[in-house]
């Protein structure tokens, strides 16, 4: 037996204002049109709903059994709706991102203080995690995107985010002037600290430092970029960091010089699972994102 909503609401209406015209109105429908409806309905249900008169219509008593039944489903249905469209609501004003330890501590958070002045009814969720982590979240659409240097992946929507280059980073020291660059050249005969050879920069780093035949001290190699720098400003020895990392470096007695002869850029990707169509914040934040980068980085001339 197939009811129509709009069927049950046209009953329900009718019994509630005991007027077809009544009803008709509230459906914004004409009284024939809403007569219609009853008509359908009682054919549908084998059984007369209303006792008509000429000032008023009035439930049988197999309408009023029947209706007890609808008033309760309509109402569920209504409140399920209700529920439902406020949880879009909120599915469509929030936006889950991932990405690693050093970025999701010193790069997102002042971003997200700026953005949300400009749309305070946005919310955004940070993941921090590393990057097999994050890939495997995109993956079971736990995270609607992540952040980090990743790889070409079958199940995967990788698109290009910003452009970064490798930078030196030393301790400070009160008799040496901080330049703007260095050339790969000047590292040769330093202690270097490595991050594990996991690493996609690291990876990037071992190669170029090869290609260069500028021969390093092999230091303490460590998991986390926040340690690497920790370890530098403890006077272990430089490291050679992505330039997404001077902001870790504000605080800390570390200067940074971008690496030259020749400038080694790469690409940070922004991922999220094929086929899914990302929330609509999406786009309006990461637009927002590349432009707060551009300008701390455009400021520190390493673009």
């Amino acid at each position: 037996m197939e009811l129509s909503t709009r069927q049950l609401r046209a009953f329900r209406l009718a019994a509630q204002h005991q007027s077809f015209a009544r009803a008709a109105e509230a459906l914004f429908i004409t009284p024939s049109g809403l007569s219609v409806l009853i008509k359908e309905l009682e054919s549908r249900v084998g059984f007369r709903l209303f006792d008509r008169t000429t000032r008023r219509v009035e439930l049988t008593p197999d309408g009023r059994q029947l209706l007890s039944v609808i008033q309760r489903s309509l109402d569920e249905m209504d409140v399920a709706i209700a529920n439902i469209g406020r949880g879009a609501k909120r599915n469509r004003e929030s936006l889950s991102l991932g990405t690693t330890p050093l970025v999701a501590a010193n790069i997102l958070p002042p971003a997200m203080r700026e953005f949300r002045r400009l749309r305070p009814d946005v919310q955004i969720q940070v993941f921090d995690a590393d990057l097999p982590t994050l890939i495997q979240m995109v993956e079971a659409d736990k995270l609607d995107m992540s952040l980090g240097i990743f790889k070409a992946m079958p199940d995967v929507r990788r698109e290009p985010f910003f452009r970064f280059s490798m930078m030196v980073a030393r301790a400070t020291k009160d008799e040496v002037q901080p330049r703007k660059t260095a050339t790969w050249s000047a590292l040769e005969g330093e202690t270097l600290i490595s991050l594990s050879p996991g690493h996609p920069h690291q990876q990037l780093i071992d190669r170029h430092l090869a290609q260069v035949r500028v021969k390093v001290k092999a230091g303490p190699v460590v998991n986390l970029l926040d340690t690497q720098i920790a370890l530098v400003e403890a006077e272990e020895g430089i490291a050679i960091i992505p330039s997404f990392g001077m902001p870790a470096c504000r605080n800390r007695k570390i200067t940074t010089s971008q690496l030259i002869n020749p400038v080694v850029r790469f690409d940070f990707h922004m991922i999220s699972r094929r086929g899914r169509q990302l929330p609509p914040r999406a786009q309006e934040f990461t637009s927002f994102l590349k432009s707060y980068i551009a300008t701390w980085a455009g400021r520190a001339g390493v673009l």
